[in-house]
């Protein structure tokens, strides 16, 4: 196992590489170490015939001489499980042509690795299986490629979408962000053609091509926290409210995210959050609830408590018919 000072070794090896030139301070943050380890590194890469060139004076950094390439591949050990891990995820992801392109790239890593992170990498493959939700239908690689280019450069597109009902539709597209979720990949941004935030299922894009225009930063946005909210409160036929006596930690270590939105209320008497969601099946609503380990009061809708009343007298049954003492054969 590569220790931690030759793994800071290497990631100093690579900024040197990556950015042209890096001052000392620059380093030290980025490798969290003091200015006198940085010293040591630089040292240490001299002395194994790394042309690390030292500018002297208060702007001086620290530079490779120019010319110098590393060789194709340098991974730590922990870099290869990184890589195996992420081989492994991109290929349960559902984009096309993933699978073909994630056996290249193990390909072409296993021809430059040593033996044992080679070793290394095929048993984290053959060994090692994620729970990613596979989706339902295949998104464009290429979708993805070009929205999520647009989003970095902030590059309107023109996106030619099929909805669930098979109605194809054209329109400018401003895309803030993309996000795997519940087996589909997602583009979230500004849609032209609607006047707001939307969100798109990659699956369902005919065509993605950039346009001569660009549009302003958004402010700081999360696309993945935006599909778990709008999920939560899409409208559904019965709207749920109630008050759990727990703090807000608490509640949401319990429950998760997509079940409803969550707001601590005011007042004395005890940590309370109200819990607000839509759902059809108040049966299955009554059951999450159930199971929670605090008080809670429903305020709507009525129906709630009498279906949760009626899933304690089953358990209450239920108990009695156990504890009853069963007659001898």
């Amino acid at each position: 196992m590569v220790s931690k000072p030759t793994t800071r070794l290497l990631a100093a090896l690579e900024l040197l590489q990556s950015r042209g030139r890096v001052t000392g301070p620059e380093l030290a943050a980025q490798l969290q170490v003091h200015l006198r380890t940085v010293r040591r590194y630089v040292v240490a890469l001299v002395a194994i015939g790394v042309p690390v060139v030292a500018e002297r004076g208060r702007d001086g950094a620290y530079l490779l001489t120019p010319g110098f390439r590393l060789p194709p591949m340098m991974f730590s050990d922990d870099e290869a499980l990184a890589l195996a891990i992420g081989l492994l995820a991109a290929r349960e992801l559902g984009l096309a042509s993933t699978r073909i392109a994630v056996a290249s790239a193990q390909a072409k890593l296993e021809r430059v690795m040593p033996v044992a992170l080679k070793s290394r990498l095929r048993a984290i493959d053959q060994t090692v299986h994620l729970d990613l939700q596979r989706p339902a239908a295949t998104a464009d690689s290429r979708a993805l490629a070009t929205l999520s280019e647009a989003a970095q450069r902030q590059q309107r597109v023109l996106l030619h979408y099929r909805s669930p009902q098979q109605v194809d539709t054209e329109r400018q597209f401003d895309c803030f962000g993309l996000a795997f979720y519940a087996g589909h990949w997602y583009a979230v941004g500004h849609c032209h053609l609607r006047h707001g935030l939307r969100s798109f299922r990659l699956d369902r894009v005919q065509r993605a091509a950039p346009l001569p225009a660009s549009f302003g930063a958004p402010p700081p946005f999360d696309a993945l926290a935006y599909l778990k909210h709008s999920i939560a409160t899409l409208p559904r036929d019965h709207a749920v409210q109630v008050v759990l006596h727990a703090g807000l930690d608490e509640v949401r270590s319990a429950l998760f995210a997509e079940i409803g939105t969550l707001q601590v209320l005011p007042g004395k008497g005890g940590p309370r959050v109200l819990l607000q969601s839509e759902v059809d099946d108040l049966d299955w609503f009554a059951r999450e609830l159930a199971r929670l380990p605090f008080a809670l009061e429903i305020r709507q809708p009525s129906m709630l408590a009498q279906v949760l009343a009626g899933h304690a007298r089953r358990l209450a049954a239920d108990a009695r018919r156990s504890l009853k003492p069963r007659r001898a054969a």
